[in-house]
């Protein structure tokens, strides 16, 4: 007869002890969206329980994080002046610099804070980079990117998070960074950024829809996994610290593949589609919200993430669901 282990599964405390997957606090980052003023604590309607803050309700609500044990975030920056050659986006008194140097003030190395490094909510038609004649042109949006990443950077920020996917740009900002200094400032990839359907409610929420065109040019297709394992390993090449595949239900072979294919830490993006299907059908009683989530967040670790930026993690942590 051929024993199955079914009987150390109808243990409770058995199973636990022989999950290969698991999943800790450590692992997760919680995206925060900053706006100019003071007191503004504003709903973002397709994603329900997340908000847009200004940087004194964002020092608040970090601090209520903080006391769960929510102690990575990334940052947004909303509001701030839109032009051709987004200028705001390098400025050190644009939104994300200084909410960064104030959260750094009150919280030192309680807190780790990433910030995303991206031109699109800063460009007047967003896009992620600099357009002449209807046409991104990479290498000055690549210099945009690099003296974005140098004033985060000199701000506090621990971690960058690239999301833009102009070509050389890792190298650009790594490159920058060590000149001034900054050798110990960590570069989150954006590798495999696909061009998807599912950053609807982000859009909404960053302000950063492009008034024409799409962002197919610069953006990953879906349909190519090889070619997405290659933009990631030249990624690595660059000088990437962490690569990050986003977004990541859908990408669950992807996430597979680099993890087979490097050695650098792999991170996903449970983006904000993927986030507002689970709170739409949860709010009328079609699935269980809790173990959908915990399986989901499973599901990225399974697969290989170590690393996951996701919106539902303040649920899971003030719900106790893990």
């Amino acid at each position: 007869m051929i024993h199955r282990p079914r009987r150390l599964r109808k243990n409770p405390v058995v199973r636990e002890m022989i999950a290969e997957t698991r999943l800790s606090k450590d692992m997760f980052i919680y995206p925060y969206f900053v706006v100019p003023g003071n007191g503004i604590t504003h709903a973002i309607d397709a994603m329900p329980g997340v908000n847009h803050f200004s940087q004194d309700t964002l020092i608040s609500d970090v601090e209520k994080g903080l006391e769960l044990g929510v102690n990575k975030i990334m940052l947004f920056g909303v509001g701030d002046e839109k032009s051709e050659d987004a200028h705001s986006a390098y400025h050190d008194h644009s939104i994300v610099p200084s909410a960064v140097r104030e959260l750094k003030k009150q919280f030192g190395e309680d807190l780790y804070v990433v910030t995303d490094v991206c031109v699109c909510s800063y460009t007047n038609h967003g896009h992620c980079g600099i357009l002449k004649d209807d046409y991104v042109q990479n290498d000055e949006t690549v210099e945009v990117i690099a003296k974005m990443a140098l004033t985060h950077a000199q701000a506090g920020a621990d971690m960058l998070a690239p999301s833009d996917m102009m070509d050389g740009r890792i190298a650009a900002m790594r490159t920058l960074l060590d000149r001034e200094g900054y050798v110990n400032t960590a570069i989150m990839s954006h590798a495999t950024k696909f061009a998807s359907a599912y950053y609807g409610p982000f859009r909404e929420a960053a302000d950063c829809a492009p008034s024409k065109g799409d962002r197919k040019a610069y953006q990953m297709d879906f349909r190519n996994p090889k070619e997405a394992l290659r933009e990631a390993l030249l990624d690595e090449a660059e000088g990437a610290d962490v690569l990050m595949v986003k977004p990541a239900l859908a990408y669950l072979d992807v996430i597979q593949s680099l993890k087979q294919n490097t050695d650098l830490p792999i991170a996903c993006y449970n983006v904000s589609g993927e986030y507002a299907m689970v709170k739409a059908a949860a709010q009328r009683g079609w699935i269980d919200e809790q173990k959908v989530v915990m399986e989901t967040m499973h599901a990225f670790a399974r697969a290989g993430a170590s690393i996951i930026t996701t919106y539902h993690i303040r649920d899971i942590v003030e719900n106790n669901w893990m």
